[in-house]
């Protein structure tokens, strides 16, 4: 059993019979290429040209983690599989897809926390020739674009820090991100669809000390708005928002961020990347990777484009094609605040070429090719290289 294909027909097995199809030949005379064989869609050269030249940094992604999920979710599934395996074929729609390097991060309890991070440490040590665990803006160097990807160990929960002392701990077994907290409220503080806001504890002033002194980057995506500013203002180096978008353009949706946060993160120099989660995109149908665009767009000329990157929230094929005990798991496992419509997944943005749909709107959208590889790229390994030196 590999990861979530469970032997579905269509779109999936579609894409990963792509293999290595990346930059296939042209296949009309007016500079559009077909970069993936079993889809007619076609991309611009200079789309094809950005991605291929740049280290695309996806900075929260889930190209391994819903294996577990899934065969929780399917009752005739031996318990005992690893969801986490990863095929062949997985690699190879991994390799080709024009991202390089995932933050894969998941929402887990403290209980869950040594078992993800040791089977991610595994997963590397499993296929060397592919995978880099990356514990510095260094290992970006040894990656390679179609053959080795990077992998940041993050969590998007802070529950596994008991004690100051865990952040060290959980830093030398190779994590490099952490939310502080995902939802609800935890010790540290309160998450975006908790119905109050307290702000950051005591304990949680603690870790982000920590946090700070080891080298690892403070994550607020799903923090509460009291929590988040408190995050940056306790920190002494740049908090992170790895996935989020702008609130004012979602009728306030509380997981989405507001102008203040937006703002705290230019005056901190950070980044903010923009995810393409359905419901935090746009409140109204339609809702394409054009609207996705409108978010770059309104934090790029709220605080400019050097803080703008992309955290796409996404595994490689989006959510809506997941086997229906999954879907449901899923869904059911959030707060109504969440109001998830009847797709999860943004139209355009939900297979394993979407960079190229993303590229191609920026370049519609009149973005120059250096603000496009900042946003693919540049605006996270720069936040990055800042905040991962130990103080």
């Amino acid at each position: 059993m590999t990861d979530k294909s469970l032997d579905k027909p269509g779109r999936r097995r579609l894409l990963s019979a792509a293999g290595g199809a990346l930059l296939a030949a042209p296949m009309l005379n007016f500079g559009a290429f077909r970069v993936f064989a079993a889809s007619d869609i076609r991309y611009s050269r200079r789309a094809v040209d950005l991605v291929a030249s740049t280290q695309v940094i996806d900075m929260l992604s889930a190209p391994f983690p819903f294996g577990p999920m899934i065969l929780s979710a399917m009752a005739d599934e031996p318990k005992r599989m690893d969801g986490y395996a990863v095929s062949a074929e997985q690699l190879q729609v991994l390799l080709s897809s024009g991202i390089d390097v995932f933050h894969t991060a998941v929402g887990l309890g403290a209980e869950d926390a040594p078992y993800f991070v040791g089977r991610l440490n595994a997963l590397v040590a499993e296929h060397p020739e592919h995978l880099r665990r990356i514990d510095s803006v260094a290992d970006f160097d040894d990656l390679v674009k179609g053959e080795r990807l990077g992998i940041i160990i993050g969590i998007q929960n802070a529950d596994h820090f008991r004690e100051p002392a865990d952040v060290d701990r959980y830093y030398h077994l190779g994590q490099r991100i952490s939310q502080l907290t995902y939802n609800s409220r935890n010790l540290i503080g309160t998450g975006a669809t908790d119905r109050s806001d307290g702000g950051l504890s005591d304990f949680g002033v603690g870790i982000v000390e920590r946090m700070n002194a080891v080298g690892m980057a403070v994550d607020v995506s799903h923090c509460g708005d009291r929590t988040t500013l408190d995050a940056f203002a306790v920190s002494k180096r740049p908090v992170l928002i790895t996935h989020s978008n702008a609130r004012a353009l979602v009728d306030g949706h509380v997981r989405c961020k507001s102008d203040e946060a937006i703002r705290a993160v230019g005056r901190a120099g950070s980044v903010m990347g923009i995810t393409g989660v359905r419901n935090f995109v746009r409140a109204q149908e339609p809702t394409t990777v054009e609207h996705v665009v409108d978010h770059i767009d309104y934090v790029a000329r709220m605080i400019g484009i050097e803080h703008v990157g992309i955290g796409s929230d996404l595994d490689m094929d989006g959510y809506d094609d997941l086997p229906k005990p999954a879907y449901d798991q899923l869904k059911s496992g959030y707060s109504g605040r969440y109001a998830f419509r009847d797709k999860i997944d943004v139209d355009g943005f939900d297979h394993p070429k979407r960079t190229y749909d993303l590229v191609e709107a920026m370049i519609r959208r009149g973005y120059s090719d250096s603000d496009i590889r900042r946003v693919l790229s540049d605006n996270f390994r720069r936040v990055l290289g800042e905040v991962w030196q130990p103080a």
